[in-house]
C-alpha cells in the first residue's frame, strides 16, 4: 500500500482518505500495473503506466479516446487521468474479466463482443490518432533497430509478402471508425448481458474489421464463433468481402504484434516471455498466410 500512496495523493477521489480506509488488490496487466481499489463508498480501478511505455504510447491521445469510448457507452467513465504519465482512475465494473478460454466457452460471448464493437464503431465518436497498420510496422521496425533488437528469421520476407494485402486494402479502403485496435481478451468485461471494453492505449481511427479479426486471433475463435461474432456485429448475414477482410486482419495483427512483443523483450519487460510470445504470433501469421483459404479471402476483399 505504501508504494501506492504517492499515486493516491494525486487523485481527488482518494487523496483525503486515510490508508486504513483503502484496500488495494493487484489485477492483471502486461505493461502496466493495474489495481482494484476498494473504499467505504466506491470501488475503483487504478492504472499505473509501466516504465518505458512513453516510447510508444501517447497518453494524451489515450485519455481523449478513453473518454470518447465512455461516451459511446462501451467503456467505464474516466474519473481521473494524468496525461503526463498515464495515471488513470475508473469505476470498477462488476463483471467477469475475459480470457481466451472464457471467450471460447461462455455462451453468447462472441456475439456480445460483436455487439459492443458495433456500438463503438457506429457511435459517431472521433478518436485522435490514425491507426495505420503498415506505418506502425515501419515505426516498430525502426524502434527495434534503435534498440539493437533481433528479429525472427524471415520476418522481412513475410512483410514483403504482406505487400499484396496492402495493395488490396489500399484499393478497397474502409470508412474509418473509432476502434480499440488491441482487443486482448482481458480487455473485455462480461456482465452476461453486455461486454465492456477497457484499455485504450493503442486505440485510434481504423478499419473497424481490424478489431474483429484481432479479437478472433486473441480468443482463438472457431469459424463458427467468428460467424457468431460477425453476425451480431452486422445485425444479420455477413458478406464474403466483410468476412474475408476480418480473416485477412487475423494475419496482419499477428504480424504487427510480433514486433510489439519484440519491443517488450528488448526493453526487458519481465511480465512474461515476450520472445516466445513473438515467435508464437509470427509462426501463426506465416501459417495463416500460407493457406489457400487466405488467398481466397483476400480475393473476396478485392472483389467486394
Amino acid at each position: 500500500m505504501d508504494d501506492l500512496a504517492g499515486y493516491f495523493a494525486r487523485i481527488p477521489e482518494l487523496k483525503d482518505l486515510p490508508a486504513s480506509k483503502i484496500q488495494a488488490e493487484r489485477l492483471g496487466g502486461l505493461t502496466n500495473l493495474v489495481y482494484r481499489i476498494q473504499t467505504p463508498d466506491r470501488d475503483y480501478v487504478l492504472r499505473v503506466a509501466g516504465p518505458g511505455t512513453e516510447s510508444f504510447i501517447d497518453r494524451k491521445v489515450e485519455a481523449h479516446n478513453a473518454r470518447a469510448a465512455a461516451a459511446a457507452g462501451v467503456s467505464p467513465e474516466v474519473l481521473f487521468v494524468d496525461e503526463s504519465d498515464g495515471l488513470m482512475l475508473m469505476p470498477h465494473i462488476p463483471a467477469t474479466t475475459m480470457s481466451p478460454e472464457s471467450f471460447r466457452t461462455t455462451e453468447g460471448a462472441p456475439a456480445r463482443a460483436g455487439a459492443a464493437f458495433a456500438r463503438l464503431h457506429d457511435s459517431g465518436q472521433t478518436f485522435e490518432f490514425r491507426f495505420e497498420l503498415f506505418q506502425m510496422i515501419d515505426g516498430y521496425l525502426k524502434l527495434l533497430g534503435d534498440l539493437g533488437a533481433t528479429l525472427p528469421e524471415g520476418y522481412h520476407d513475410v512483410v514483403r509478402e504482406a505487400e499484396a494485402v496492402r495493395e488490396v486494402l489500399d484499393a478497397k479502403p474502409a470508412e474509418l471508425a473509432p476502434c480499440h485496435c488491441d482487443p486482448l481478451c482481458e480487455n473485455f468485461l462480461d456482465s452476461g448481458e453486455a461486454m465492456w471494453i477497457v484499455d485504450w492505449e493503442y486505440s485510434g481511427m481504423n478499419d473497424p474489421l481490424w478489431d474483429l479479426g484481432d479479437l478472433s486471433v486473441e480468443a482463438g475463435f472457431t469459424p463458427e464463433q467468428d460467424l457468431e461474432m460477425m453476425r451480431a456485429y452486422r445485425g444479420g448475414e455477413v458478406s464474403e468481402a466483410d468476412f474475408g477482410r476480418m480473416v485477412v486482419y487475423k494475419a496482419m495483427c499477428d504480424l504487427l504484434w510480433t514486433l510489439w512483443g519484440l519491443i517488450q523483450h528488448a526493453q526487458g519487460n519481465p511480465a512474461e516471455d515476450f520472445w516466445a510470445y513473438s515467435i508464437e504470433r509470427f509462426e501463426r501469421c506465416k501459417i495463416l498466410m500460407g493457406q489457400a483459404e487466405f488467398a481466397e479471402r483476400l480475393a473476396a476483399v478485392r472483389a467486394g
